[in-house]
């Protein structure tokens, strides 16, 4: 009995140890931290996406914007629809609500889809901005076009 309140006490310490809410962005390790679709090394502070499983709060990390989208679909995740999304802040790099986020798409980002996320305070003037739905359908439309490029390059040898 004295073993299992030790073991019970110490569970609560460490878990009272953790600061980071249920829910909230979880600080990126630079150039080490490896996106969860494409494994390169998540590096741009201006790009950087997150996707938290709400069931178990496990992180997810991604260098773009599109590697996450397309993540959730290609391994068919089924908490996707209730999926907590984060992405940096293009102008400051503070993590900011991926769905509530307005969007530019002519930007360069680390794979090339090109949309950069800011809040109403730091987006730029005289950009038409977007919102997330544009953005996920975007994702999917350059994807289709990319799949369609390597195809007529492989036909083409």
């Amino acid at each position: 009995m004295r073993k299992f309140s030790f073991l019970l006490v110490l569970l609560f310490v460490l878990l009272g140890c953790s600061d980071r809410k249920v829910g909230q962005a979880q600080s990126v390790h630079w150039d080490r931290d490896m996106c969860e679709r494409c494994k390169m090394a998540v590096s741009d502070r201006n790009f950087a996406f997150e996707i938290i499983n709400p069931k178990t709060n496990k992180v997810y990390v991604f260098d773009d914007i599109g590697c996450g989208i397309l993540w959730l679909e290609e391994e068919k995740i089924p908490w996707r629809d209730s999926a907590i999304m984060w992405v940096t802040d293009a102008k400051t790099g503070k993590w900011i609500d991926a769905k509530k986020a307005l969007y530019t798409d002519d930007s360069i980002t680390p794979m090339a889809y090109g949309f950069a996320a800011y809040t109403k305070e730091t987006k730029p003037k005289g950009k038409n901005m977007k919102d997330f739905k544009y953005i996920k359908r975007m994702v999917f439309e350059i994807e289709k076009l990319n799949s369609q490029k390597v195809q007529n390059l492989g036909q083409a040898k």
